[in-house]
């Protein structure tokens, strides 16, 4: 069983406070990643959604954000309502000026993995990969944030 962390990096071109708003407020998330009903980067602040293939199963995770350091770190817990593992999904942000360099780090992935298929590490990686250099990047660009 691997027990090493997932980690998507990219370099958007935006500026940080533009990426940390994106990754930060719900208005703007919804549009790119997950319709949140509430979200707060305060730590112990607690959120859940719905997500899952679309065309198949759907799933509560439940989160609490363990680290908020504004335009710098943001990292909660991850997991599964009813199911095994507790994981923790980190984003990190580095100032390159008109730019930004975002680090996801999804650690302990391993620990959902009892959960069944749906919770296989390849399917995080592809989930993780298509948000990060797919929906945040066409977010940003249809909000002619990035060019």
């Amino acid at each position: 069983m691997k027990t090493d962390s997932i980690v998507i990096e990219r370099t958007l071109h935006a500026p940080i406070a533009k990426v940390w708003s994106a990754i930060t407020n719900k208005d703007e998330m919804k549009e790119w990643y997950f319709d949140l009903e509430e979200f707060k980067p305060k730590v112990g602040f607690k959120f859940d959604f719905i997500g899952g293939d679309k065309d198949q199963a759907q799933y509560l995770h439940l989160c609490e954000v363990q680290e908020a350091e504004a335009e710098t770190k943001l990292s909660y817990t991850w997991r599964y309502d009813n199911y095994p593992g507790n994981s923790l999904v980190t984003w990190e942000l580095m100032d390159k000026g008109e730019k930004t360099i975002l680090r996801l780090t999804h650690a302990d992935v391993h620990t959902l993995a009892e959960g069944g298929p749906d919770f296989a590490r390849e399917n995080f990686v592809k989930g993780w990969t298509y948000i990060i250099h797919t929906s945040l990047r066409k977010y940003l660009e249809a909000n002619n944030i990035e060019k």
